[in-house]
């Protein structure tokens, strides 16, 4: 597979879950925490890993239902994608994720809205990424 780089984002944390990051542009910062659930603080203002993959996942993602719904000329009012992302031990003793994606194409038939929805998971570039590594579940609602 050729690949061709069309841009880069460069981001830098110090500290881990529980430090500081920003992107080399600065249009990003962030603090980071752990959350309750984890046995973190959660405090307020902070993420997590785990937030910023779901917030990322679920933005290219509803790009690549644009962009097939757009290459198939189909109408489609505004796109939602709400994107799960868990995270959990393996029996290994690491950790692993898992990610949900629902999506929402309103005015587009349940059966068709799958289809494009099965088309766009094989053009995201995180579900390229993703695919064969953590599983991934896609739900049309």
């Amino acid at each position: 597979m050729s690949f061709q780089p069309l841009y880069t984002a460069v981001a830098t944390v110090v500290s881990g879950r529980e430090g500081f990051g920003e992107t080399s542009d600065g249009n990003v910062e962030v603090n980071f925490a752990l959350p309750k659930e984890m046995g973190g603080p959660g405090k307020p203002g902070t993420t997590n890993p785990e937030q910023l993959f779901a917030l990322g996942y679920a933005s290219c993602f509803g790009q690549a239902l644009r962009v097939i719904t757009a290459k198939e000329k189909v109408n489609v009012g505004e796109v939602k994608v709400t994107s799960h992302v868990t995270i959990g031990k393996t029996d290994a003793g690491g950790f692993a994720l898992s990610a949900e994606l629902h999506c929402q194409l309103p005015g587009v038939d349940p059966a068709a809205a799958e289809k494009l929805v099965e088309a766009a998971h094989q053009v995201c570039p995180y579900s390229n990424a993703t695919r064969g590594n953590i599983d991934v579940k896609l739900v049309v609602e």
